[in-house]
């Protein structure tokens, strides 16, 4: 506990508490499986880790065709795994003609061509 100039106990602890103390280096979870970048996260994860952004996500569907999901925005990348058309897909990031999102909170997470998906019919 922390005390004033005449040595009075204030009540304000010295110690780290709290979510988000900084303790020292913590493992990071696999990218494929937790809806997690350095920028931005689900809104599930809040309060989980800490990240400048948390994104809602929007549901969309797969289309026609299926999608592949990607671990990276890359034609290269390797697969993650190939959504089937009437899936439905997490979005929570577009950069350019690709969308980054998950499954569901549980993964797996990556990322597919826009024009694969489609908004959720209501």
């Amino acid at each position: 506990m922390a005390s004033d100039e005449a040595g009075e106990d204030v009540g304000i602890s010295t110690h780290a508490q709290g979510p988000f103390v900084l303790s020292g280096p913590v493992g990071k979870p696999d990218e494929t499986r937790v809806p997690l970048r350095g920028d931005l996260a689900h809104i599930g994860l809040a309060g989980k880790y800490f990240v400048p952004h948390y994104a809602v996500p929007q549901p969309r569907t797969i289309m026609p065709g299926g999608a592949a999901m990607l671990a990276t925005p890359d034609e290269e990348a390797p697969e993650i795994c190939t959504l089937m058309e009437g899936d439905s897909f997490e979005l929570l990031d577009i950069t350019g003609s690709w969308a980054w999102g998950c499954l569901s909170l549980d993964g797996p997470v990556g990322y597919i061509h826009v024009d694969r998906m489609e908004p959720v019919s209501k």
